[in-house]
């Protein structure tokens, strides 16, 4: 049971991405058109705050990604006018995607919406091959293909009229925390990043959870494993939230499925919320290690995480790596970095894993009150500050 339940976890937590039950692509050979669902379908209020519109871009690889537009209704801008021409000023803007195996209409739409509140041009987008956007097969993921979908979502903010080119961020949740860092590192447009109750997708896809599979013979096992389904069923799915949940599993677990089974978070378009993920879809995540040059990370980032969170190890690996060039977890040395100064590691008192995709609530299920636990106007500040 507890082996069983231990690669049930991890398909949950890591490999699971937006399902395409009901298809909001058009057909297979116009792939590069996704039929956008224009209702309000998130698992969150729209605020009154702010106005939202669908969009789409293009990737260098010839995909087509569906996001969420946002931006505040003070700056007096309608879809027919931009902030430019209403403030006669452009904004800055942050591009948000994650957690791994969500859809924008969970937790990034949400960041998305409370950022945009707080003064920014947002965009939540669903990642290559999920939700809304294009690409087949479905749910299927690699590095270099995920850090793309960032930077060209970097592209499409750098060329609306209402965004100051020069001040663009981006936020990365969950698996997408690993993800952002990364850009960041490759992308020198980007001038801020936030990585919440961040996963590092290469270490824990190659060593496990807690790195207990990091040795030679778990990894040749699992990539036996990997190339025996090619051939048997490439297309067989695996993963999803656990569900329904055992009573013996573990509490990130029992948190996950509160998230995205219950109506607290649960979607339609979301892998995590349903069947998952193509079961070789991160193959190429397994052996790789992308996150070796974030020491050399010289615009701002600020790494937050919940103080009981199971993923705490990830972000705070990252954050001391990023900043001396050396941490557990990772096999090799590199130099301290250049601008020290302007990273920051922000432990949320009392906070699990999952209370960083919505902020918490006191009850299961998101009943009770709200725990309020994600401290958006100090996120709004960080930005702020990284763009002066």
């Amino acid at each position: 049971m507890k082996k069983t339940l231990f690669v049930a976890t991890l398909a949950a937590g890591v490999f699971a991405a937006c399902t395409q039950k009901d298809k909001q692509i058009q057909t297979e050979e116009d792939m590069q058109t996704p039929a956008l669902t224009q209702e309000w379908d998130k698992v969150f209020p729209l605020s009154d705050k702010v106005n939202h519109r669908k969009v789409t871009f293009e990737t260098q690889y010839g995909l087509t990604l569906a996001a969420d537009l946002y931006w505040p209704k003070d700056s007096a801008v309608d879809q027919t006018a931009s902030a430019a021409e209403a403030t006669g000023k452009a904004l800055p803007a942050i591009a948000v995607s994650g957690p791994f195996g969500a859809c924008k209409e969970q937790s990034s739409g949400l960041y998305a919406m409370k950022m945009a509140e707080r003064g920014f041009v947002t965009l939540a987008f669903d990642p290559s091959y999920t939700g809304e956007s294009s690409g087949e097969p479905r749910r299927t993921a690699s590095p270099d293909i995920n850090t793309e979908d960032f930077m060209a979502a970097v592209d499409f903010l750098s060329r609306q009229e209402n965004v100051d080119a020069d001040r663009i961020g981006i936020i990365g949740i969950c698996g997408w925390g690993g993800i952002a860092l990364n850009a960041a590192a490759a992308d020198t447009r980007i001038k801020a990043t936030v990585a919440s109750t961040m996963y590092d997708m290469t270490r824990v896809s190659g060593n496990g959870y807690f790195d207990s599979q990091d040795n030679e013979e778990a990894r040749h096992a699992a990539r036996e494993a990997t190339a025996k389904q090619r051939l048997a069923d490439p297309a067989a799915m695996a993963g999803g939230v656990v569900n329904p949940l055992p009573d013996d599993a573990p509490q990130f677990v029992k948190d996950y499925y509160d998230y995205y089974i219950t109506p607290r978070g649960y979607h339609k378009r979301s892998g995590n919320s349903n069947d998952g993920w193509r079961t070789i879809g991160t193959q190429a995540y397994s052996n790789s290690r992308f996150l070796y040059y974030i020491n050399e990370i010289r615009s701002a980032v600020l790494v937050m995480h919940g103080e009981k969170a199971h993923s705490r190890y990830f972000g705070e690996a990252a954050y001391k790596y990023m900043v001396e060039g050396k941490a557990e977890g990772y096999n090799v040395t590199g130099k301290p970095n250049p601008n020290p100064g302007n990273k920051q590691l922000l432990i949320i008192p009392g906070a699990s894993h999952c209370d960083l995709y919505d902020g918490g609530y006191t009850e299961p299920e998101g009943k009770g009150e709200p725990k309020n636990l994600i401290p958006w106007d100090k996120l709004a500040d960080f930005f702020r500050a990284a763009f002066k």
